[in-house]
């Protein structure tokens, strides 16, 4: 099936899909009742980053998994935002966003048939997500768990930067 073709099948898989959501909410009004809008809007965009991967994965493209992935988690940090009213917790949450790309390269490298390539580049990027996450949230007043200690971990960072880039096999 050529690209064309792929493309146009999950432009119209995915309009059927959202079509009958908004269909069986207007039959079924209990429905409205059980997914509160109020809380439960963030799942919008985890949904939008489902279907991101759902046409990465029905027009071939591997790569599509690392947008779909950023998409879905800033709508999980959306949705535990909402949901504890954390909204104070940005000036750092946004630090995990690096880690949603290294997520979507693991899952990218596993759909290529390619699960070492993606592992090696995406837990890099994960662990540097952690920690900046680590980092941010120890300056912001996120938490304390470094209290004062917390550049040591700007310091660790920099060192495994350094350390990775004198080692690195050309």
């Amino acid at each position: 099936m050529d690209h064309q073709r792929r493309s146009s099948l999950a432009a119209g898989l995915i309009l059927v899909l959202i079509g009958v959501w908004f269909l069986v909410n207007q039959l079924v009004p209990g429905l409205q009742i059980w997914v509160n809008a109020r809380v439960s809007w963030p799942l919008f965009v985890v949904g939008a980053g489902v279907f991101l991967l759902v046409i990465g994965l029905l027009v071939g493209a591997a790569d599509m998994a690392v947008p779909a992935c950023i998409v879905g988690g800033i709508g999980g940090l959306l949705y535990w935002q909402n949901a504890t009213g954390n909204w104070e917790s940005w000036p750092y949450a946004w630090a995990l966003i690096p880690g949603f790309v290294g997520v979507g390269t693991i899952l990218a490298g596993l759909l290529k048939g390619q699960p070492g390539r993606g592992l090696r580049e995406g837990t890099g990027t994960i662990f540097i997500s952690l920690i900046l996450f680590a980092i941010f949230a120890s300056f912001f007043g996120g938490t304390n768990f470094f209290g004062p200690y917390w550049p040591v971990l700007l310091i660790l960072l920099g060192v495994w930067i350094l350390v990775q880039r004198l080692f690195r096999r050309s």
